[in-house]
């Protein structure tokens, strides 16, 4: 019987920021630490950890919800796609993503409820309490120059 699973956590960023962070291909794949492509609109497609994980979205409200189909490498030939509803709260200092994943394969399950913290969570803090997130201070805000 499919199963859902739940967590959240809260990071040093606003949720709006979470949000932008959840859908760019750059920064998904730069806090996860593996390749993220990421069409960032209702129908666009994904493709995260090489390939491991994959689907559609279906649902965006800006800064506040997003909601995707995910399949993975390890489901069996005839497990449909899970569904994924993330929400973003909190205020300008700090953010909070509530997930709810409905649908995950029982074989699946434990790995699921294991791998957000594991692959999500810890990288995504990880990577936020890096000072400017891999941009130097200086070019924040600031036009290039030709």
């Amino acid at each position: 019987m499919p199963k859902t699973i739940t967590s959240s956590a809260t990071f040093p960023a606003s949720p709006r920021t979470l949000y932008r962070m959840f859908l760019s291909s750059k920064e998904h794949g730069a806090a996860c630490g593996a390749d993220a492509r990421i069409a960032p609109r209702v129908g666009g497609t994904f493709s995260i950890f090489g390939g491991t994980l994959t689907g559609r979205t279906l649902l965006l409200k800006p800064g506040r919800m997003i909601v995707q189909s995910w399949h993975s490498s390890s489901f069996k030939p005839n497990d449909p796609d899970s569904v994924l509803v993330l929400t973003f709260s909190g205020d300008a200092e700090r953010g909070t993503i509530s997930l709810v994943h409905v649908n995950v394969p029982d074989h699946n399950a434990q790995g699921v409820k294991e791998g957000w913290p594991s692959y999500y969570w810890k990288p995504w803090a990880a990577y936020l309490a890096r000072p400017a997130r891999g941009t130097s201070k200086r070019s924040v805000g600031k036009k290039r120059r030709r």
